[in-house]
């Protein structure tokens, strides 16, 4: 008995933002029925340059695992009717849409409390459901940009850099996730359906509470550090070792860099005028960064991150995302999941990502893959009550 088990969720959500929080729901045990559009269904489904891979595209496998599919053609409407049924019977209706569209083909939020007064209806869009940019478009990047996080990213005297993954994406549809469950809670203490309106750039800028809220207190902006952390510490930053791995460090605590000084055979350093205290190491920072990279650069970068951690030190080799996932900590702690998914290049047997957290009973898991398109179509529509002649009537599209 996961938490959500029970659960259902109507999610009309596409690409990444909408589709990552219906699959955290399912991780939790709900029930998702993605409804796609005919002819090539989710857009991410063929997302990428490989076509090998079109209709379960890594990056679709990666926020679709469990779920069921069904293809509905909104402007059809005998299709039209079936999104109405499926809602009818759901807790959740989850879509990103620009807004309006939604209200256009008439599963707009009073339309739907009409079907299911009780309903969680989460809308996740670029700039909200309100407000002067409410209709503007946007992506990951381009609410990097907006956001003022990729001002945040880059060296100090170079341009400013996007992270190099959707986070933006990723963190709204955990935004909206949250959101959902909260939602949820309150309905069954008695408060009814809810209305969530999940902003990309709003939940960008929360994610950025600890570069937001100190501007918003001085009036002063961070300024960009490159590798060095959020503390300004010279020695939280990334160095080179013997083997020319690259390493970082955390030390940002005095009672820190007094063990990294012993550790290093550097006690010195705990009398230097320049290195004695933090400020004084801020003012010295580019002799403390040459101090610590002569030190770093004696042995190999594994050594120094099995030594430092053991001593209690922060630090971490820097991995590429392959040596990551294959950490066998991960295992240990189900972080990554194995699902099949038949038919597949290269490898049936693959991994995708569990929700971030353990729960001593039921947690978070998933064991089916992401579902073809219109894999299930046949099954809802017997679901709610068609049947053969009127599912073949309706000849919706399904993948081969």
């Amino acid at each position: 008995m996961q938490p959500l088990s029970g659960i259902r969720v109507a999610d009309f959500s596409h690409v990444m933002a909408g589709p990552y929080a219906s699959y955290l729901l399912r991780l939790l045990g709900a029930e998702v029925i993605k409804i796609e559009p005919p002819g090539r269904g989710d857009p991410m489904r063929n997302y990428g340059g490989d076509r090998r891979y079109d209709g379960m595209a890594p990056a679709f496998i990666a926020a679709n695992a469990g779920k069921k599919s069904i293809v509905l053609d909104l402007k059809n409407p005998a299709q039209l009717e079936v999104a109405r049924k499926i809602i009818a019977q759901s807790d959740v209706l989850l879509e990103n849409f620009r807004p309006g569209v939604m209200a256009r083909l008439g599963l707009g939020l009073d339309a739907v409390r009409a079907l299911r007064p009780d309903i969680i209806y989460c809308s996740v869009s670029g700039y909200g459901q309100s407000g002067p940019l409410r209709d503007w478009p946007a992506i990951d990047n381009i609410v990097q940009a907006t956001s003022g996080m990729m001002s945040l990213g880059g060296e100090e005297d170079g341009p400013p850099t996007r992270v190099g993954f959707p986070v933006v994406d990723t963190l709204t549809g955990q935004t909206a996730a949250f959101a959902i469950l909260a939602a949820l809670m309150r309905r069954q203490r008695g408060g009814g359906g809810d209305y969530i309106d999940v902003a990309m750039l709003d939940a960008t800028l929360a994610f950025m509470t600890s570069a937001v809220v100190p501007y918003l207190v001085t009036g002063k902006a961070l300024s960009r550090t490159g590798n060095v952390g959020y503390s300004g510490q010279p020695t939280s930053a990334v160095f080179t070792a013997r083997d020319r791995r690259r390493i970082s460090l955390g030390v940002v605590q005095q009672h820190q860099f007094v063990v990294l000084a012993k550790l290093l055979g550097r006690e010195d350093w705990l009398t230097d005028a320049r290195f004695c205290d933090p400020e004084k190491r801020r003012e010295h920072a580019d002799a403390m960064l040459n101090e610590v990279g002569s030190e770093l650069a004696k042995r190999d970068a594994a050594d120094w991150e099995q030594q430092m951690s053991a001593a209690g030190i922060p630090c971490g080799m820097v991995r590429e995302v392959g040596e990551a996932v294959s950490l066998p900590h991960l295992a240990a702690r189900n972080t990554v999941l194995p699902i099949t998914i038949p038919g597949l290049p290269q490898r049936e047997e693959v991994h995708v990502v569990n929700a971030g957290f353990s729960m001593s009973h039921d947690g978070p898991g998933v064991s089916d893959p992401p579902p073809r398109l219109g894999e299930h179509n046949d099954e809802i529509l017997r679901w709610l009550g068609y049947d053969a002649a009127a599912i073949a009537a309706l000849a919706l599209q399904a993948s081969s």
